[in-house]
């Protein structure tokens, strides 16, 4: 216990899902934690997307275990929006120490049908958000000078071609570049930035009409007990998908300073998917 205590871990996508786990995970160690998230559908995703009542969930869950939260709701496409949150955050519990960029969406297609909306709401949220995140949290953490840590959600679609998601796939690419371009900005100041890459993962974001159809075509409308199969053989071993924890453990690791000498590397957790 204790592995980030002390710590401020402002985190993106923290209504559910693996961000909620993250906020858990590293509240558990000790952290306190900075949570937003849109609360709110997005028009080009088929799945609806966490709620107000989900980041309640988080602020609950987080207090049980004794750390202090702020939650707000923002976008991460919005700068202002987000700065805002940012600092409510940072004047509410003192400081920030990690930062987690972790909010994204997908959308799912052959690449040469994609409307315009879907390709640039994709990548506004999953790649110029990610950027915003960062952007919002780096001049704090230079001014604080006590270094920090940098996580960015990518996929294993990050680190290789993935059919039928070219909008999502790209902006995962993208991250690998902004994970490397930011560890070498930023090292003279000990604010690590590394990448963390989950095959598919037990969260809402797969459990949808939209990904089973993906993964049965075959079937007019699959269940998940018709997918289970398609899932497990993306996979090196015999399993559908890892667990939001076995993502929220890796990320207390890169926030952690048991990962002190670590910076601008590319971490699957992905059952050997990437093989």
């Amino acid at each position: 216990m204790g592995r980030v205590e002390g710590k401020v871990a402002f985190i993106t996508g923290a209504a559910r899902g693996q961000g909620r786990s993250h906020a858990i995970r590293l509240a558990e160690e000790g952290a306190d934690i900075i949570a937003v998230d849109l609360c709110a559908d997005v028009d080009v995703v088929r799945a609806p997307l966490a709620s107000p009542e989900d980041l309640a969930i988080t602020v609950k869950e987080v207090e049980a275990r004794g750390r202090r939260i702020v939650a707000v709701q923002a976008d991460v496409r919005d700068t202002a929006a987000l700065q805002q949150a940012f600092d409510r955050g940072r004047a509410e519990l003192g400081h920030v120490d990690v930062v987690v960029a972790n909010a994204g969406i997908g959308v799912f297609g052959s690449a040469w049908e994609f409307t315009e909306e879907q390709w640039q709401t994709t990548i506004d949220i999953n790649l110029t958000g990610v950027w915003h995140t960062t952007k919002v949290a780096i001049p704090t953490l230079l001014e604080q000078g006590t270094g920090g840590s940098i996580v960015i959600t990518g996929s294993v679609s990050a680190l290789k071609g993935a059919q039928h998601s070219a909008p999502y796939s790209a902006a995962k690419h993208a991250l690998v570049g902004l994970v490397r371009t930011l560890a070498l900005e930023l090292a003279t100041a000990r604010i690590r930035v590394n990448g963390v890459h989950p095959t598919s993962c037990n969260t809402p974001m797969i459990h949808n009409p939209a990904i089973y159809e993906l993964f049965r075509p075959d079937l007019e409308h699959p269940t998940l007990e018709d997918c289970v199969e398609s899932f497990a053989r993306w996979n090196l071993w015999d399993e559908p998908w890892i667990e939001p924890v076995d993502v929220s453990n890796a990320v207390l690791w890169l926030a952690s300073d048991e990962s002190r000498y670590v910076t601008g590397i590319q971490l699957p957790i992905d059952l050997g998917n990437t093989l």
